[in-house]
């Protein structure tokens, strides 16, 4: 039941905001509906059409609100600016939505509003189709909870006192924002595929939307590098993400995984899809991503993996983009060619710039540099320090096995 309302969520405060025009009261009420869903469909049974049924529900408890309004307030405007003078109150669905359109993905491009900036508009659409709680999204900033919660706020009511309609974007729009959407679908995937609370270490219902979106995406813009080159990395992540975790929802890392669990077929559609936007000449920071994400798919061993490769290419992708972890990720391969010193060495100079302070990843990388390099004791404080830091129990229960197990080793 989860499961099939977090997959309509989104379709549906896209439907409900194109008929309404007002963001905070389409979610509400969307909100509301998903509720009574919840609380209906156990007992009375799932609609054959779901999705209608919420929009229509949603669609009432609109019109229930403006009604309300309108009575307490005597005024009639507040109709009109809710609810178009050619609606019907409680309209019926209209040709759109009886064909089943899929509004999601235009309700990212509407989430990129211009009243906002593009931290804001992802925050908000992170929360509108992606279904992130607030918790998630600050997780995925690297910023407070109460910080993007404020935020988000902010970036509601920045849309309704700026006057432009929360509408679908023109073709020109909807060309200005694709660098927001393309980083929202990123970080909805990165939740899905590593997620960064709870006791699963995937949540598939997120990286299968973005995988699902950034698809529509790319038939809808075939010649766009980074679209091509944002689903080659999607692909070539998710290829391996049945052998990610043992029996017991355990964390297997890359370098112990069972290549043969990987998926073949996502990862020749993958290195298809790379390979031929890296041949159009012009390179992004998805493309670069998708080449590092390749090159350990193509390896049958973790021992064959070309790491002076990407290495290189990480070298690459810090010119095209300012991003801790990526330097943490550069930090790693650094430490693969030149060795567990060397790649400490940068780790210092990340800790010094303060931007992961606090992030269990800083601590997780450098406990097993620590390691490699025989550095066993600080190996074990660092691998401890890191499981304190993290919310998602797999990483908790690797790193606390790997301090214990060091811890045995020194026994």
């Amino acid at each position: 039941m989860e499961h099939l309302l977090r997959e309509h969520a989104p379709r549906v405060l896209g439907a409900v905001i194109r008929r309404f025009r007002d963001f905070g009261a389409s979610e509400d009420a969307v909100q509301e509906a998903l509720l009574a869903a919840a609380l209906q469909w156990p007992r009375e049974g799932v609609p054959d059409d779901p999705r209608a049924w919420l929009i229509q529900v949603a669609s009432r408890r609109i019109t229930d609100h403006v009604r309300a309004e309108t009575a307490r307030r005597h005024r009639e405007e507040l109709v009109v600016s809710l609810v178009p003078p050619e609606l019907q109150l409680v309209m019926s669905l209209d040709g759109d939505e009886l064909a089943g359109r899929d509004d999601a993905l235009v309700l990212l491009f509407m989430c990129c509003h211009p009243a906002l900036s593009t931290a804001s508009a992802i925050a908000l659409t992170l929360r509108a189709v992606g279904g992130l709680t607030t918790a998630e999204i600050a997780k995925a900033f690297l910023v407070p909870e109460a910080t993007m919660a404020q935020r988000i706020s902010r970036a509601k009511q920045s849309i309704k006192s700026s006057g432009v309609p929360f509408q679908k974007p023109t073709p020109e729009e909807s060309a200005q924002r694709l660098g927001a959407v393309l980083h929202v679908l990123y970080l909805i995937f990165n939740e899905g595929y590593t997620a960064t609370s709870g006791p699963e270490l995937h949540r598939t219902d997120l990286s299968g939307e973005a995988i699902r979106l950034t698809r529509m995406l790319h038939t809808l813009l075939p010649e766009d590098g980074e679209v091509a080159g944002l689903l080659a990395l999607m692909l070539l992540t998710d290829a391996r993400r049945a052998a990610r975790t043992g029996p017991a929802g355990e964390l297997i890392p890359l370098d112990a995984q069972d290549r043969s669990l990987w998926d073949a077929g996502m990862i020749a559609e993958g290195i298809a899809l790379i390979s031929a936007t890296l041949s159009r000449g012009s390179v992004g920071m998805y493309q670069v991503q998708a080449a590092i994400a390749a090159v350990h798919d193509e390896a049958s061993r973790a021992e064959d993996t070309d790491w002076p490769q990407v290495l290189a290419l990480y070298e690459v992708l810090m010119g095209l983009m300012d991003n801790p972890m990526v330097a943490l990720n550069h930090a790693i391969a650094t430490a693969m060619v030149h060795g567990p010193r060397a790649g400490l060495s940068l780790l210092e100079g990340l800790a010094r710039e303060g931007r992961l302070e606090g992030n269990h990843r800083l601590d997780a990388v450098r406990a097993h540099l620590l390691e490699r390099a025989g550095k066993t004791v600080a190996a074990v404080v660092h691998y401890r320090k890191a499981a304190e830091r993290t919310t998602s129990l797999p990483e908790r229960d690797y790193l606390l096995t790997q301090a214990a197990r060091l811890s045995d080793e020194m026994a």
